[in-house]
């Protein structure tokens, strides 16, 4: 079948079960004959992006006044080289973090409307779905997979930017893009019943 281009962004804290939501999204997708493409941010291919992974992982001594600039940056380039062809060729893109991302997490440092500024004008996705947890599940969730911790993903941090995603996805809502809230702290299976319960109300009803 030939499907019209959609965009759609999953959104959460670190250990909400993103990346997996994605790739299931995906497999259901494709199953109906749709093309999906996944890609993510901070990119993982792109010379910005890569730069931006360094300085989270301590690589790279930058400040944090500094990343919003680079995940605009980053931002554009993504669109341009990835998102907007794959969107006028009719596929689906499918992203692990996008602009909600930037708005909750940048905004500590730099204002909310400052990271709106940088940001506003870029392409919305046609629905971001969230996928709420519990800032002290989800630093529990990060733990257990035993990886080096990023620098945003300490409690305190991570229980602002919970605070900051709502008032981001408020934003995104203003601007006239669905979001659909979901809980993440059921089982894998139960969170991928209510993604695609979302996607289908929201794009394919």
């Amino acid at each position: 079948m030939t499907a019209l281009g959609r965009f759609l962004a999953v959104e959460g804290l670190d250990g909400s079960g993103g990346t997996t939501q994605v790739a299931l999204l995906a497999d259901a997708l494709r199953t109906r004959g749709i093309e999906v493409l996944i890609t993510g941010e901070p990119t993982r291919t792109l010379p910005i992006g890569r730069l931006i992974r360094q300085a989270l992982r301590g690589e790279e001594p930058l400040s944090d006044g500094v990343l919003p600039y680079l995940f605009a940056a980053d931002r554009r380039d993504h669109l341009d080289r990835e998102i907007l062809p794959a969107l006028a060729r009719g596929a689906w893109v499918i992203s692990d973090r996008y602009m909600a991302s930037s708005l909750a997490y940048q905004s500590l440092a730099a204002g909310f409307d400052y990271v709106v500024a940088l940001n506003g004008r870029f392409r919305h996705p046609c629905l971001t779905l969230m996928l709420e947890l519990d800032p002290s599940t989800s630093l529990g969730r990060v733990a257990s997979r035993g990886e080096q911790r990023e620098r945003f993903e300490v409690l305190e941090t991570l229980q602002r930017v919970h605070g900051a995603y709502h008032q981001a996805l408020a934003w995104v809502q203003e601007q006239g893009a669905a979001v659909a809230i979901i809980d993440a702290s059921p089982g894998v299976g139960q969170v991928q019943a209510a993604v695609w319960a979302a996607v289908e109300r929201e794009l394919l009803s």
